[in-house]
């Protein structure tokens, strides 16, 4: 989308430039060397340069929506991936705790004692 905005866009910046820069009588329109046909009055003159200043708008349109839809890609990109990486720090600290809990557990059966059960993370305590 953005690529096809900036053809559209210099396509009509080059007809335009075209336009001034090889037109010396005031009722001819010539592009790229080439008269338009159908082009006798002046009024057909600024008519070519309002369609021209439209495709120019439109091309400018579909660049800036193009750019848009990349930012607002980029920014969801980085707000998954940061929340990935909080989620793969909350299940590392809670396998550490796991860990700690199974050891000990482990110790105290060897020892003879008898443990609590654990608790699973994140779980209120009854009162």
């Amino acid at each position: 989308m953005i690529f096809l905005g900036l053809l559209v866009t210099a396509a009509a910046l080059a007809t335009g430039i075209a336009v001034v820069l090889a037109n010396d009588g005031a009722a001819q329109l010539s592009a790229f060397g080439e008269p338009v046909p159908g082009v006798t009055a002046q009024w057909h003159v600024f008519i070519a340069g309002v369609v021209v200043a439209t495709v120019f708008i439109a091309g400018l349109t579909a660049f800036m929506f193009g750019v848009n839809r990349s930012v607002r890609t980029r920014r969801e990109l980085r707000y998954l991936r940061e929340e990935h990486e909080e989620s793969i720090t909350a299940l590392e600290m809670e396998k550490r705790q796991l860990q700690r809990e199974l050891a000990r557990a482990r110790r105290e059966a060897a020892s003879g004692a008898v443990a609590p059960p654990p608790q699973a993370p994140h779980q209120p305590v009854p009162q």
